[in-house]
């Protein structure tokens, strides 16, 4: 990391990112796909706490249609703008055999519609309400058995166009252990007609186990109201049944499950903070301990080092005071043979001397 000499400023980027994204709002298309009087329109009341206005559908259509509805939501000050699909009359024909088709064509046409959009010389996609569906949500029939073929070809078809998220409606129509074996019953179908549901990510590690537990959970089993009953001392979206009430909005478990899943995912960030501290440390008392032993390596061989010069330096000597010494005697030698020439010459100049006398 390039350290800086002083404040730059793009550390406001992230809140400035917040507020274009609040001052601008946010988008969210849903498709609800399942047979008149599965609770599509109940559900969507219940999951946004709010009454959303539209017509009662029936079962004497001709033919599937498509119905999509646009909503300004706010909640405190972020705001939504919901649009609602509905499938009227899916499932109320006797021949369904194409009755997947206007829902497929409908996908299509809302990709096609962005592609033309993103193809303008001049794009204004910031104006444009991208009408792309984000997730369909598929009803399926809290029959107890199986999947119908009807829900098999549809779901086949749709699963390369958009995120499919199965719901076993009215699931309080049912019991427990059917519910369980239901589920059971649909997975198993799914995975062996290849059909592909939208599995939650589990690729990053801070939401990978609830994430996990969520498609632990597919299909969802969901039970809504309209009906507000007072439960305690709070007003509660719930049915009220002759052998009790069920809720629709559990508001508290919810939190409850929130909370203890902030806390698991408080705890696992905890987990890897100490075990980063940890390995850091671990890491910190190798590098120490490396450190040490180049230090003492350095040492040895330094030592070594000097005692190689030291012996170096006395055999220097050593050769120094020998090589003075074979100088002196050189020169000793040459001395001597320069005096023994010396006393040879006089000699002989006084033996030529009583000759000539």
């Amino acid at each position: 990391t390039v350290p800086l000499a002083g404040h730059v400023g793009f550390d406001s980027l992230p809140d400035q990112l917040v507020n274009k994204s609040v001052s601008q709002g946010f988008c969210f298309n849903i498709l609800c796909v399942g047979e008149t009087g599965l609770g599509k329109s109940t559900l969507m009341d219940t999951l946004f706490n709010t009454k959303f206005e539209g017509e009662p559908a029936t079962h004497t259509q001709p033919g599937v249609q498509l119905r999509s509805n646009t909503y300004d939501l706010q909640e405190s000050n972020v705001g939504l703008k919901l649009t609602i699909v509905s499938t009227v009359g899916f499932g109320d024909q006797i021949n369904k055999e194409d009755s997947y088709k206007p829902i497929v064509e409908f996908i299509d046409a809302q990709f096609e519609a962005y592609l033309q959009e993103e193809l303008k010389i001049r794009r204004v996609l910031h104006a444009y309400h991208d009408s792309r569906i984000h997730a369909c949500l598929y009803f399926i029939a809290p029959t107890g058995h199986s999947l119908k073929s009807l829900d098999l070809v549809t779901m086949k078809k749709l699963d390369s166009k958009v995120n499919i998220i199965p719901i076993i409606a009215k699931s309080d129509a049912i019991s427990k252990s059917e519910l369980t074996k239901f589920k059971i019953k649909i997975t198993s179908e799914l995975v062996s007609n290849g059909v592909q549901i939208y599995q939650f990510p589990t690729d990053d590690e801070s939401v990978a186990e609830i994430n996990g537990t969520m498609n632990a959970h597919l299909p969802f089993a969901v039970i809504g109201s309209t009906e507000e009953l007072k439960i305690g001392n709070k007003m509660m979206k719930a049915r009220q049944y002759p052998w009790g009430t069920v809720q629709g909005d559990l508001q508290e478990t919810y939190e409850a499950k929130r909370n203890e899943f902030l806390g698991e995912l408080q705890k696992k960030e905890e987990e890897m903070r100490q075990m980063f501290v940890q390995r850091v440390k671990e890491k910190e008392a190798e590098l120490k301990e490396a450190e040490k032993e180049l230090h003492e390596k350095f040492d040895r061989l330094k030592k070594l080092h000097q005692d190689e010069k030291k012996k170096l330096e006395d055999k220097k000597k050593s050769l120094d005071d020998e090589v003075n010494a074979f100088k002196q005697r050189k020169t000793a030698a040459e001395l001597l043979q320069s005096q023994g020439s010396q006393a040879g010459g006089s000699q002989t100049l006084r033996r030529d001397k009583e000759k000539k006398k």
